[in-house]
């Protein structure tokens, strides 16, 4: 025991006294029943749960109270047209930015809670890595899934390339506060997602590749080759789903799913803005193989939301990983907006690029 705690202060000696971290639950189901798992001041605090119970944080306030789901049903594939939608990217870890837009364009209330109505939210991957609140991010669109459901909305959490990453235990990305965590937890980080844990769960329900009436929404981008076949928007959630935390050695094995995790797949492809850059013919015949007018990805960080190909591809990645500021995507009463934090809607230009010409990346 006592070797076991001098290994332990060796391996968090690197962090100073003064980080003392604050981050949960992380809900194991094991076989002698459930268990949540909070660190406070870098303390571990634990407790037993079941299923439907509500899990409030010892040290976190309201930012991670949520009931749990009694089971995690698959993500659909589609959804019919909504007279309003909204969409964010790449999160990564900043919590308090998400929530500061979602709160000045009315979608949720002072406490956080869901304000949207019959709206749909959809978050276009990469909640994971880089900031120091992917827990609270998490657990954030977990609940707000929930009351826009019970709204008559709904809330859709596409995976991005870095949630295949760390399930998958690539975690070169992790925020060191993580580090600290999993060690006093006495898992890996990415077995705190694995299929025994909650959040891990409800992960591998959801989908990848999402099309909202005649929107489709994903990470990275769908290559051009795919309008060459037909493009199975199940089938390739589908394939993720069972896919999720495979080796790349593994996904070698396996043709299909090895295309999809891979550089041209959905979740990495970036080809509408970096060379060689798909042509304005080639994304109109992916659109018109989907029956779709665009689509929204998320992945290649731009300084604002742009549109692109004419309104085709609108890139939604404008910059919040870096912790400073952020917009989301918004469409109502016909009209494409830029959703800022200070409140402002700004109409969404549908620009005149074709395609020829490279767009910076910020």
């Amino acid at each position: 025991m006592r070797c076991a705690a001098l290994l332990l202060s060796l391996l968090l000696a690197p962090f100073a006294a003064a980080d003392l971290w604050n981050d949960g639950p992380y809900v194991l189901h094991e076989a002698e029943g459930s268990q949540a798992y909070w660190v406070c001041a870098s303390q571990l605090i634990t407790q037993a749960m079941d299923a439907g119970e509500t899990i409030a944080s010892p040290c976190l306030g309201e930012q991670t109270t949520a009931r749990l789901n009694a089971d995690n049903p698959l993500a659909p594939d589609r959804l019919p047209a909504v007279p309003r939608w909204a969409a964010i990217s790449d999160i990564h870890g900043q919590a308090g930015i998400f929530m500061q837009l979602l709160r000045a364009q009315g979608m949720v209330d002072a406490a956080g809670n869901w304000a949207w109505g019959d709206g749909v939210l959809v978050i276009a991957g990469d909640i994971f890595d880089r900031g120091p609140t992917v827990t609270e991010a998490l657990w954030q669109v977990y609940r707000l899934e929930q009351q826009a459901r019970a709204a008559g909305g709904a809330v859709q959490f596409v995976l991005g390339n870095h949630e295949t990453m760390v399930l998958r235990g690539d975690l070169r990305y992790i925020h060191p506060k993580y580090q600290v965590v999993a060690q006093l937890i006495g898992r890996s980080y990415d077995q705190l997602y694995g299929a025994d844990t909650e959040l891990g769960r409800w992960l591998r329900s959801r989908a990848t590749v999402f099309q909202l009436g005649d929107t489709v929404f994903l990470h990275g981008g769908l290559h051009p080759e795919l309008a060459q076949r037909e493009i199975d928007l199940a089938a390739i959630n589908q394939t993720f789903r069972r896919r999720l935390g495979a080796s790349k050695e593994a996904l070698a094995q396996d043709e299909e799913a090895n295309y999809l995790f891979g550089r041209h797949g959905p979740v990495w492809y970036r080809g509408y803005f970096l060379p060689e850059r798909a042509s304005l013919a080639q994304v109109e015949a992916l659109l018109a193989r989907l029956g779709a007018r665009r689509i929204v990805v998320g992945h290649t960080t731009q300084r604002e939301i742009v549109s692109l190909y004419g309104g085709r591809i609108i890139g939604i990645d404008a910059g919040i990983k870096d912790g400073e500021r952020g917009e989301l995507l918004l469409w109502q009463n016909g009209q494409l907006w830029r959703g800022l934090m200070d409140g402002q809607r700004l109409p969404l230009p549908l620009g005149s690029d074709d395609g020829s010409a490279a767009q910076a990346a910020y």
